[in-house]
């Protein structure tokens, strides 16, 4: 088996430069075969997930690749999340990449990280992220950024905005108060399924998209509010985010999946509790991240532009990226070399046993024909 090199990678952000207590914000692992320095490199980032140590990255150097595992300053820290921002900083991991010889640079979307590297391809082509709300322009340093050469989408959603609002519990009556809920809406109800009816179905997703409008209006609201006074945001909290039909009803979308399931495990239980994308945000991040009105935390958008070559890879059995999520981005990206291929998995491939060797040796062949290590 091939040795693997790692090393550790610090670097200061465009937007605050280096902490104070010495610590760099940008930080990551680079991963290549022991002695060499790879042509071929893959750089994964998220939202807010720590990648420095991505389980597949020690198996792409062991297949001659190397592998940046990369962080922006808004790791574990989602509810400061600006776009403009984090992609200027993902900005700077490739340009660290191309600093150390590698020629094919390849964009890694992980989950979450698909929509945020579909962004960031498609800002490299032609500036058209928005500025955050109630700010003029966009960060200039996201004006310029170093493009990628191939696309890989492994197990990712559509976006923050899409992902949010088919998660959130439309039958929420008071957001300050988790135990509110309107029994016409409540998907734990089994009057109401599962299995669930098309009537119901429709009504549920309507009302999801109006739950993430109000929140937008309400965050609006609150910062106009806020005009000229010395605070101009706040920290909220957002109850009830793990209510997907889906995560009852094995007929939505159906897939390998168990059911009744999600990443926190018992649904209900999940979505009764306190963890969760967005549960706690300030009105600006909201805004920035998970309206469907304003943010640009999206694929779909994005995906014009995805004139790379493309691989979708999805597991069968995720219980929170459905077979559709994958086909639409198949579907959506513009490019005339893509493939899309469904693998044995839960949504990290932790299962079966060899999950992990078969995505890897997946994504190998793929590039073995499009570039050079």
């Amino acid at each position: 088996m091939t040795g693997i090199d790692r090393e550790f990678i610090g670097l200061p952000s465009p937007a605050i430069g280096r902490a104070g207590a010495g610590n760099h914000p940008l930080q990551g692992i680079y991963y290549t075969p022991s002695g060499k320095r790879p042509r071929t490199a893959l750089i994964a980032s998220h939202y807010n997930v720590d990648f420095t140590e991505h389980y597949i990255a020690t198996r792409m150097a062991e297949r001659g690749y190397g592998f940046l595992g990369w962080n922006t300053r808004f790791r574990g820290a989602e509810h400061f999340f600006t776009l403009d921002h984090a992609l200027a900083e993902v900005g700077v991991g490739v340009a660290w990449l191309r600093s150390q010889g590698v020629e094919q640079v390849v964009l890694l979307g992980n989950s979450g990280g698909g929509s945020l590297m579909s962004a960031y391809h498609s800002q490299s082509r032609e500036p058209n992220i928005r500025p955050a709300y109630g700010r003029g322009q966009v960060f200039e340093p996201a004006l310029h950024l170093p493009p990628g050469d191939l696309m890989i989408f492994l197990a990712a959603h559509p976006g923050r905005p899409e992902w949010i609002t088919r998660t959130m519990d439309p039958s929420v009556l008071d957001e300050a108060d988790p135990n509110s809920v309107d029994p016409e809406l409540d998907m734990f109800d089994p009057a109401h399924g599962p299995t669930y009816s098309p009537e119901f179905v429709a009504r549920y997703r309507t009302a999801q998209v109006e739950r993430n409008d109000r929140l937008t209006a309400w965050c609006k609201e609150q910062l106009a509010a806020m005009a000229g006074r010395p605070a101009r945001d706040r920290i909220f909290s957002m109850p009830r985010t793990w209510a997907d039909l889906r995560y009852l009803d094995p007929t939505i979308d159906p897939s390998g999946r168990p059911t009744p399931m999600c990443y926190f495990g018992d649904p209900k239980h999940a979505n009764y509790g306190v963890f969760g994308v967005g549960v706690v945000s300030t009105l600006r991040t909201w805004l920035n991240m998970f309206s469907l009105e304003e943010s640009d935390c999206v694929a779909a958008k994005h995906l014009q532009r995805m004139d790379l070559p493309t691989l979708v890879v999805q597991p069968d059995a995720d219980t929170g990226v459905f077979p559709s999520d994958a086909q639409a981005l198949y579907d959506g990206a513009a490019s005339k070399d893509k493939e899309l291929i469904t693998l044995p998995g839960d949504h990290y491939f932790v299962e079966p046993v060899d999950a992990r060797d078969v995505v890897a040796d997946t994504l190998a062949d793929w590039l073995a024909s499009r570039t050079t290590r």
